[in-house]
């Protein structure tokens, strides 16, 4: 049996979950998500716990049993508390600030690099601290993903943009040999 699989996801109060077919909705505080899942899998919603089993053995089956409840988790913390991202951008003139739905950024490139902001996903700069919230995991850390792409932090003098908690080990550079 799946060790995370077999954990039943807690339902805060104020959250409403439902199960119709094989999708499953919920909605909390901060807004609404909806997920497809396998029709291999069942879920028990009962008042403030939601239960995952699957109805065999396969190795598929196994698989989606630890995956759909680390889903269902992650949209009932999602709907309720949301999650947050914190890139910080280090280097000599490099800034960022956000107007409208775009995220502008000077990373030290001839132009300045425009990033559309997705629906569901807010943006706050804060001197060189961009934080990106919103109710989707997903969503977060595939839009803060591609803002670090831009500019990846680069050994030697740790210029670039990184996670907030990332550890970038440090390079020496070269020695002068006379």
């Amino acid at each position: 049996m799946s060790r995370i699989g077999k954990l039943p996801v807690t339902i805060p109060a104020g959250v409403k979950v439902s199960v119709s077919g094989n999708v499953f909705s919920v909605e909390g505080p901060k807004g609404k998500l909806e997920q497809k899942f396998s029709p291999e899998i069942e879920l028990t919603v009962d008042a403030d716990k939601l239960v995952v089993t699957r109805k065999n053995d396969k190795l598929q089956t196994r698989a989606y049993h630890g995956l759909y409840r680390s889903l269902f988790n992650n949209m009932v913390k999602g709907v309720s508390q949301g999650f947050t991202k914190t890139l910080v951008i280090n280097g000599v003139g490099y800034k960022a600030e956000v107007q409208d739905r775009i995220l502008l950024l000077s990373l030290g490139y001839s132009n300045d690099i425009s990033v559309y902001i997705p629906d569901g996903i807010s943006v706050t700069v804060e001197q060189l601290k961009v934080q990106i919230s919103g109710i989707s995991k997903e969503k977060v850390g595939e839009f803060a993903a591609q803002v670090r792409r831009l500019r990846g932090p680069e050994p030697y003098k740790g210029k670039g943009i990184r996670y907030e908690d990332e550890v970038i080990l440090r390079k020496v550079g070269k020695t002068g040999v006379k």
